[in-house]
């Protein structure tokens, strides 16, 4: 965030009270050093009347192509603010601007989730907001809003179907960033299992007529569509096998398998020309041979998702949490990339205890993840 070549950590604490104001909200930059993590400096909330939860949603990209990190932030509120680059240990930074949209503010409202990726490949970051759109008395709708960057601010292209869960990255491999968003909990489709749609970019943006739409019952995906499999609440895109396309990992956390209900698991697709390729599909999950643990009742195999590259070998590696092992204590996997494919072969597994993270109550170690 402030350009000194170590990674800086923004987080987010909704809930948050100032004052006499509650669950008003907050956003703190943990600076990033030779040490690690050291210090931290708190981003201003400009309207702190105006919304509550501020930093409930965080995203980071250069949106005005100057070659430095901006921060958007959502609240409860309509607005999204965007903070420019040039930011400081001391003060964090003094320019920010107010992105005005037609999302409906309130409690459960604003803005759901923030992404960032270059659709139009103009060496602007541009912005995907989730949340319930408004724009008039006829056509309200959860929807994802597309807004693009550019020099002079951000501008609205276009409203994608609803994402419960939104990942970005360049599927098709050329050059422009794609979008796919997750119908996980049911949504627009109908569908009760869940499903992904997947969106290619391009000169204009987001291209809405490259909509391909993905479950279960899609010829060639492993498993059944069954009711609240929530296939889609986690998703991560990140190229595994080093063939210029990115992947996804998508999960299903509260899939059943065999006799072990909620037992969660992971679906791996290749990226291709359309977006994602329906032959090849890998489905992982604790009866995989070669991953450890074993299927029971309420793991969530999949809480969170993650395709990086861990080890540097030009593959992105998969982790996977589940939020509910061993009573809620939670579990992280970390199984390898390769140019085959994710691979079991010296996957490893870490529970809260490993980390140093006290277990007492429900830590659900696993339940988020970011890289």
């Amino acid at each position: 965030m402030n350009g000194d070549g170590y990674a800086d950590l923004v987080v987010g604490t909704g809930g948050e009270d100032v004052g006499a104001d509650t669950n008003v909200g907050t956003v703190v930059v943990l600076w990033g050093s030779a040490r690690g993590l050291s210090g931290g400096t708190t981003i201003s909330d400009p309207d702190p009347s105006g919304h509550d939860l501020f930093g409930k949603s965080l995203a980071v990209g250069d949106f005005t192509g100057d070659g430095r990190a901006d921060l958007a932030v959502g609240s409860t509120g309509s607005a999204v603010w965007i903070y420019k680059g040039g930011f400081t240990k001391s003060s964090g930074t003094a320019s920010k601007f107010k992105l005005s949209t037609d999302l409906e503010p309130g409690t459960s409202r604003g803005a759901r989730t923030l992404t960032s990726g270059d659709f139009n490949a103009d060496g602007y970051s541009d912005l995907l907001i989730t949340g319930f759109y408004n724009p008039n008395s006829y056509s309200a709708a959860d929807g994802s809003l597309v807004y693009l960057g550019s020099a002079t601010g951000m501008a609205y292209q276009d409203i994608l179907a609803e994402g419960d869960t939104v990942a970005t990255g360049d599927l098709n491999a050329d050059g422009y960033d794609d979008v796919i968003v997750s119908w996980a909990w049911g949504g627009s489709q109908g569908d009760a299992g869940g499903s992904i749609v997947t969106y290619l970019g391009g000169d204009v943006g987001v291209r809405t007529d490259t909509e391909q739409i993905i479950d279960q019952d899609t010829p060639g995906v492993p498993g059944a569509d069954e009711s609240s499999d929530y296939f889609g609440n986690a998703i991560s895109i990140g190229n595994i096998d080093g063939d210029g396309h990115d992947d996804a990992a998508v999960s299903s956390y509260y899939e059943s398998i065999g006799d072990a209900t909620l037992a969660g698991s992971v679906t791996v697709f290749r990226g291709n020309l359309r977006g994602l390729a329906t032959d090849g599909v890998k489905v992982f999950h604790q009866g995989t041979t070669g991953v450890p643990g074993t299927n029971e009742d309420n793991d969530h195999f999949g809480s969170a998702v993650r395709l990086s590259d861990l080890n540097a070998d030009g593959h992105a590696d998969l982790s996977v949490g589940a939020d509910g092992e061993n009573s809620g204590d939670g579990t992280i996997w970390s199984l390898r990339g390769s140019s085959s494919g994710v691979t079991t072969k010296g996957a490893v597994s870490f529970g809260a205890s490993a980390a140093g993270i006290s277990t007492t109550g429900y830590p659900y170690v696993g339940n988020v993840m970011a890289d």
